[in-house]
């Protein structure tokens, strides 16, 4: 790891070992954000799916089908 770290700085992609850490830094903590925003999301999701009530029998194989065709269909989209 210090070995990368040396080489982006030698490659002129930073000015110092310091700056990569502190970018580093500032990636990381915006990673653990998005996370909580993530956690906070689903937990908004569950209580509201719960509140809704009983949705009735489900289809496993259909709801993975349609999942997968979602998913097909995004990776389309990015190409």
């Amino acid at each position: 790891m210090a070995d990368t770290v040396r080489q982006a700085v030698e490659a002129g992609e930073y000015a110092s070992t310091s700056e990569v850490v502190r970018d580093a830094l500032r990636l990381w903590e915006s990673r653990r954000q998005l996370r909580e925003r993530d956690v906070e999301l689903l937990r908004q999701r569950w209580d509201a799916g719960k509140a809704s009530g009983i949705a009735g029998p489900l289809n496993m194989k259909a709801l993975i089908a349609d999942e997968r065709a979602k998913d097909a269909k995004k990776a389309r989209k990015r190409g």
